[in-house]
């Protein structure tokens, strides 16, 4: 999948040398907790994908189907950094940007000594480079620091880094049904959270690039990198930034074919799979190249791919 908001790990590296396991206490706990950020999201039918013509056919995003939803509740806003600070803390995980010893970071955030020592990018998508030392604590490298941005969503974080906090917080994924039912609010069928519109009024509802991508970013928005979790009107069901900030992970494998994605009943994509789906756009999509900051978009990598543009919210299904 092409695409200039999310880069793969190289499937050279040795991934045995990842651990992918639980220890005792990372496992999932008998209480939710951040239970004060869960908004009740109320089942219901709806239309799901699009056909629309500003879309990408090629990334599955059609042809619309009607999915029924149960109730369930979602997180208002992203995992932010303090929150996932909190679950290290707890916990003592290590993810697994940390344990490859880097991650993706978009090359206009790096020092200019950080940049010196930048040996590899990213072929197709050459905006994103390879920068040791980048992880969560460290977004654009080890000169780098949160500080400051603890109610920013936390990033450099993988599928398999999302699950385990998931586990430890009572809480888990959404589907990627739920996650597009809910960031419509109850709109059927609209481009965005909020309508059709990108700015009604002139006013910024999301943190996408304004510009030329990659190269210059005017931030008319307020951002050139992340915003905190709770920025920009919320939707109508009271959730902040399903449109642009960071991709959020989904629990689905990846499918481009409609046979596969479950049926029309609470739809879940394939058992199996070599991809995750992601959802929302970032703060590098801009309409000249990916305007996957639309509602029904969507993009997919692999489980244990990160970077500077990728978080996660979580649901639950009731609360305890």
């Amino acid at each position: 999948m092409s695409s200039c908001c999310v880069a793969a790990r190289n499937q050279r590296l040795n991934q045995n040398n990842v651990d992918h396991h639980l220890a005792p206490s990372h496992q999932k706990r008998g209480r939710t907790l951040f239970r004060d950020k869960l908004i009740y999201i109320p089942g219901n039918t709806f239309l799901m994908g699009t056909t629309d013509q500003d879309g990408f056919p090629s990334d599955g995003e059609g042809p619309i189907q009607e999915i029924n939803v149960d109730s369930f509740y979602m997180d208002a806003y992203t995992v932010t950094n303090e929150e996932f600070a909190t679950f290290v803390d707890a916990t003592g995980y290590v993810t697994e940007a940390e344990q490859f010893g880097w991650s993706f970071v978009f090359y206009q955030f790096l020092s200019s000594e950080i940049a010196k020592s930048v040996s590899q990018r990213v072929l197709q998508t050459p905006w994103w480079w390879v920068v040791e030392g980048a992880t969560w604590y460290h977004p654009e490298g080890p000169d780098s620091t949160i500080q400051g941005r603890m109610d920013h969503p936390v990033i450099h974080v993988s599928w398999n880094d999302a699950q385990v906090f998931c586990k430890w917080a009572g809480k888990r994924l959404p589907t990627e049904a739920e996650w597009e039912y809910a960031a419509r609010g109850g709109l059927q069928q609209k481009k965005y959270p909020w309508g059709d519109k990108l700015t009604p009024n002139g006013e910024h509802y999301c943190n996408i690039w304004q510009g030329k991508f990659p190269y210059q970013n005017t931030a008319e928005d307020g951002y050139t990198g992340t915003a905190p979790s709770k920025s920009f009107p919320p939707n109508s069901f009271g959730l902040y930034n399903v449109a642009g900030n960071v991709w959020e992970w989904c629990s689905d494998w990846f499918t481009k074919h409609i046979s596969q994605r479950g049926g029309s009943d609470n739809s879940v994509c394939p058992e199996s799979g070599e991809t995750r789906v992601l959802r929302g756009g970032s703060y590098l999509c801009h309409f000249s190249y990916c305007n996957r900051y639309r509602v029904a978009a969507r993009t997919a990598n692999t489980p244990d791919s990160s970077g500077g543009n990728t978080g996660f919210r979580c649901v639950v299904d009731r609360l305890t």
